[in-house]
This record gives C-alpha cells, sequence and structure tokens, in this order.
C-alpha cells in the first residue's frame, strides 16, 4: 500500500441512476472484457510464511488457487496462472517466469508477455475474498480513463493486487525486473511515470457504498484483499468464510 497515491481521484462513473449506474453485468460486457483482457493468478511465491504450498492450501473447501480462477471467470475472463509449479496445471493453463525467484513482477511480465490483449488482470493466489465484479469495475475503469495501471484503494491506500495493466507498459516493467526493483507497486509507478500518468486507483468504500460492486458473500470491503500468507491468516479466512453471507 502507498499513501502517496491519495490524490489520485476516482475515474468518472456510468451516467444515470438506479440500475443504470451500476457497472454492466458480466453477461453484457464479457464482449469487450474477452477481447480485450486475459485474466492471471499469480501463483509462483514460495509459501515460507504457510509453511506449506500455499495455493493448494484449502478454504472452505476449495484450494484457493480454485478460488483465484473461479473469480477470474466469474468476471468473464480467461484464465492462466502466471509463475505456478507443475502441479497446479490441472486448475488452468500455466505459464512460466522467465525467470525464477524474482517474485510476483517476474509473473506479472511474463503473463503480460504471454498475450495480444490490450489489458492483463492479475489477482494474486492468496486474496479468495476479492468479488468479481470489482474485476469488472477496475476493467471498466481502465477502459474508460486509459490508464496504464488501475487498482483498488481501502481507506486512500492503494492496493498492489488486483491489478489491471495495459500490455504497453510491459518494457517498462521488464527494465525494473532486470535493474533488479522487484517490488510490484513500485513498478507499476515508475511504468506510469515514464508515461507522464499517475497509478489509477478507485475506492471501493466507494463503489460498495453506491452499490457498483456487491460480494457476493456479503463481506465489507476491509475483508476484500485480506491476504494468506500464514496459517493465523488461514484460520481468520476460514471463520471470515463461515460467516459470510451465502
Amino acid at each position: 500500500m502507498d499513501p502517496s497515491l491519495n490524490e489520485v481521484a476516482p475515474g468518472p462513473l456510468p451516467v444515470g441512476t438506479g440500475e443504470e449506474r451500476r457497472v454492466p453485468h458480466r453477461s453484457r460486457t464479457a464482449r469487450w472484457v474477452g477481447e480485450h483482457t486475459a485474466g492471471f493468478v499469480l501463483a509462483g511465491g514460495q509459501s515460507t510464511r504457510m509453511g506449506r504450498d500455499k495455493a493448494l492450501s484449502m478454504l472452505g473447501g476449495r484450494a484457493l488457487i480454485t478460488h483465484a480462477v473461479s473469480a477470474l471467470r466469474a468476471a468473464g475472463l480467461s484464465a492462466s496462472i502466471a509463475g505456478g509449479h507443475s502441479g497446479l496445471s490441472e486448475f488452468a493453463p500455466l505459464i512460466a517466469d522467465s525467470e525464477q525467484g524474482l517474485g510476483p513482477l517476474a509473473g506479472v511480465c511474463s503473463g503480460l508477455a504471454s498475450t495480444n490483449a490490450r489489458f492483463g488482470v492479475f489477482l494474486s493466489v492468496d486474496m479468495p475474498f476479492v468479488p468479481p465484479e470489482l474485476l469488472v469495475y477496475l476493467l471498466y475503469h481502465a477502459e474508460i480513463t486509459g490508464s496504464a495501471v488501475t487498482v483498488p484503494s481501502l481507506a486512500g491506500f492503494a492496493q498492489t493486487f488486483p491489478a489491471v495493466v495495459d500490455c504497453r507498459i510491459l518494457p517498462d516493467l521488464q527494465v525494473e525486473l532486470r535493474a533488479g526493483r522487484r517490488g510490484c507497486f513500485a513498478a507499476f509507478q515508475a511504468a506510469a511515470a515514464s508515461l507522464g500518468e499517475n497509478v489509477g486507483h478507485v475506492s471501493v468504500e466507494f463503489l460498495a457504498q453506491s452499490g457498483q460492486v456487491v460480494h457476493p458473500g456479503g463481506l465489507p470491503p476491509v475483508f476484500w484483499f485480506l491476504n494468506l500468507n500464514t496459517p493465523a491468516d488461514a484460520r481468520r479466512a476460514e471463520v471470515l468464510w463461515t460467516r459470510r453471507i451465502a
């Protein structure tokens, strides 16, 4: 999270009232989503703090990789796994990192390099509570603003993922990776700055309060970006899962 982006205003919203103000439903946006975007789950981490393979850790009877792939597909996106090991191939197509052990930025670069789509949508495997409607809205925002990178914000702080990344900044991201600057958010900032832009972000509190995005389990935005990095995080997530609205 980076507080320096607090001043970046959310992009314009659809004009109208009621349902007209909602981002078009997936069935009505599937065409432009499918033609111009590709979805990727970032699953190349070492899972050191979790103590076991994070992607195959269970939540609500399903592996985390299943939750992530399902979220992308529910948003009308294709789903590939960037940086994952061969054991994940049963869940979605795998895209190997060009260089191993360089963190999620390597997965972002590999994902963008693998597609001819305009946008890549990246979701971390350890974020099972991100609502699919948020991915659709971030894409909508990226489409109408032309932002090089679009991310959500919570309490005024930009989140690194999920992220919608314009493929035109791939060369700049590769420069950051090769220079050993592996932090994804810093790389997003540098790549956007090379085009004279800021990283665009959208307030999820506003989206939830205005009905633009509704969580399928009824969870408020404060829980949407919970990362499952440790066994304690996994236990907390199980509690949230059982308490969510079915």
